[in-house]
């Protein structure tokens, strides 16, 4: 689980939320102030209407009050109809909202004077708001009656008109908060992320941190909410630290100690040897193993450690011939005939070349040793995407797919019946191709006989 993207999903839809919510309100609001105030216009031209028909009543006769109205508040027949035109009148007569407006005026004893409406229900001339029904339409209307003169004036207005007008108004409103919600949304991912960005400082030191060089997190920079966490991981980084140069040096220690005492009674069992051969000679060979596995110890100490370690720009076809040359005596005494199929001439990597060779002899050594005699061993130096392949196979028994993580750890010997080692040459090899930054993995022949290849990848530089 990735606490970012929790967080910003949880603060994404909090606010996605909010904004929806925000925008009904706003909508549902703004529809409503609209609709007040389109009644208080309503009510607005309602008296515009009474102080006109105040005056002309109280200078004209009703047949002229009625032509001066019909005159002034009906349209013309032609801007009734629909046209193409977008809000205003062909010729500048006017605009297409006035034929969604109405006007009713009547006598104090209700004769009609003016009727732009033709409402198809006659209402009743009462003041204050109705709804009325005309040329298939809902109208909203409103209703006075001039105190003075007795008129009644009514004036309406369509109700689609107030709906798409409060429509577009509240629109308008939430508009702006529909553009800005994304744009909010990827302020909060990205203040999110860069809030994090110490976290991912620290992270970065704790993954390539490499055992032999355990150093503590820098807590300058570190945030005050995981402080405490931190100095806990430096305290843990300490203890490991502190055990693993204990592991080693106690390796390192004991394999020293044991080279005195084993080196004099080499010695003296030479001394016997010359004797009784026969007698001795499965005991100087237990010897010498014990010996050899006292060299692997020290080398495995060396190796995990890193001592000495310092890479430079070594041609890594030079380092695999001369380590085939170096066992070539060996493989001799059993027939084995070692081969070099080397497609590069000069592959250049960044490493130490007393490793390389002790890699190379150690793999070799191990496939000399489990090969029948008078077989082959052939050894390939190829490209691989980034780096370069040695690839070591041999016509020995193998090593069974399920079993090869075990051979590839410390003392993983198969078979006690095969060699004479002590099960750390392919756990030195694979130590050191991680040293270089690379990799060893153990496959079948690629041509089905019966053996193993031993795989190295070695990348061109070593990663810092």
């Amino acid at each position: 689980m990735s606490l970012t993207r929790t967080l910003i999903a949880l603060v994404a839809s909090t606010v996605m939320l909010i904004a929806a919510v925000a925008a009904v309100w706003s909508y549902i609001e703004s529809n409503h102030e609209l609709e007040e105030l389109f009644d208080a216009e309503l009510a607005q031209s309602t008296r515009v209407i009474q102080g006109l028909v105040h005056h002309l009543a109280s200078t004209g006769s009703p047949e002229q009050l009625s032509g001066i109205l019909q005159q002034t508040l009906q349209l013309p027949e032609g801007a009734l109809d629909e046209g193409d035109y977008d809000e205003v009148l062909p010729d500048g007569t006017g605009h297409k909202y006035e034929k969604k407006l109405a006007f009713e005026v009547w006598t104090p004893e209700g004769t009609p004077l003016l009727d732009t409406l033709a409402a198809n229900d006659d209402l009743a001339l009462k003041p204050g708001y109705a709804w009325a029904e005309a040329t298939g339409f809902q109208w909203r209307t409103f209703t006075l009656q001039d105190p003075q003169t007795g008129y009644w004036i009514r004036t309406a207005q369509r109700e689609d008109i107030r709906q798409e007008l409060s429509q577009q108004l509240a629109m308008g409103n939430i508009f702006p908060l529909l553009i800005a919600l994304p744009l909010l949304v990827l302020a909060v991912a990205v203040a999110i992320q860069l809030g994090f960005r110490p976290l991912r400082k620290l992270e970065q030191p704790v993954r390539h941190m490499a055992p032999e060089r355990i150093h503590p997190l820098n807590t300058q920079h570190a945030p005050r909410e995981v402080s405490g966490l931190v100095m806990a991981v430096n305290g843990l980084l300490e203890r490991l630290d502190d055990a693993l140069d204990r592991e080693r040096r106690f390796s390192a220690d004991a394999a020293h100690e044991l080279r005195t005492p084993l080196t004099a009674l080499r010695l003296n069992l030479e001394k016997l040897e010359a004797t009784d051969p026969a007698k001795f000679r499965e005991l100087t060979a237990a010897v010498d193993r014990m010996g050899h596995l006292v060299e692997q110890m020290l080398l495995l100490s060396r190796v995990d450690a890193g001592v000495g370690f310092s890479p430079e720009y070594v041609n890594l076809s030079d380092i695999v011939a001369q380590s085939i040359a170096d066992v070539s005596p060996l493989a001799l005494r059993k027939g084995i005939e070692p081969s070099l199929e080397d497609s590069i001439g000069q592959a250049m990597v960044s490493g130490q070349a007393a490793l390389l060779n002790t890699l190379m002899r150690s793999l070799l050594a191990n496939a000399i040793q489990y090969s029948p005699e008078n077989t082959r061993i052939d050894t390939q130096l190829s490209a691989d995407g980034d780096g370069f392949c040695i690839r070591i196979c041999d016509q020995g028994p193998g090593i069974p797919a399920d079993h090869r993580d075990k051979a590839l750890g410390r003392f993983g010997r198969l078979d006690q019946r095969l060699g004479s080692g002590a099960g750390l040459g392919l756990a030195i090899s694979r130590r050191i191709a991680e040293l270089h930054g690379g990799a060893l993995i153990l496959e079948d022949r690629p041509d089905g006989q019966q053996g193993l290849c031993v795989n190295i990848w070695l990348p061109v530089r070593t990663p810092a």
